[in-house]
């Protein structure tokens, strides 16, 4: 016999999946329902006046794809171009934009429960953009609202909704 509205594989209610990816030392996760896919990086093609932080574009499958190197946008000390070194391709709005990152590290599933405000604190990213803290055992977690991220004037990548 079952209880209706609950099944014993079924997952906790409001619980998410979220890409986890390390930039410098932190650790960050983004919706895994905005990623379309994760490639190795390739040097992009230079955009003549773009921001430091838009290493250029690319083109993937006949879609040119802007690609923002997330270490440069956040200020990291150093942003090294290694064999972990992957971009993440989003698919924002219709838009497709790739984030490159230090390293991708796995799947989280996070329930709401497990997700804290993050702290009133001055830094490189605008706090509207930081949906929470999310804690697995001893790892902390900064969670993006990696759509709003993009969307922001400074981006200037995606549109607002309209």
């Amino acid at each position: 016999m079952s209880v209706i509205g609950k099944t014993a594989d079924s997952a906790p209610t409001g619980a998410r999946e979220y890409l986890t990816f390390r930039l410098d030392q932190e650790e960050y996760g983004i919706d895994i329902l905005k990623v379309q896919e994760i490639r190795g990086y390739e040097p992009p093609t230079r955009i003549a006046n773009a921001p430091e932080f838009i290493k250029g574009v690319t083109n993937l499958r006949g879609t040119i794809v802007p690609i923002v190197d997330m270490r440069l946008k956040f200020n990291c000390a150093q942003a090294d171009y290694n064999s972990f070194t992957v971009v993440i391709i989003l698919n924002l709005r219709n838009r497709v934009v790739g984030i490159v990152v230090d390293s991708v590290s796995d799947v989280m599933e996070l329930t709401p429960e497990s997700i804290r405000s993050a702290p009133d604190i001055e830094s490189a990213i605008d706090n509207s953009c930081i949906l929470g803290l999310g804690s697995v055992g001893e790892r902390m977690l900064i969670l993006l609202d990696i759509e709003k991220l993009m969307s922001s004037v400074d981006m200037g990548l995606v549109t607002a909704a309209e």
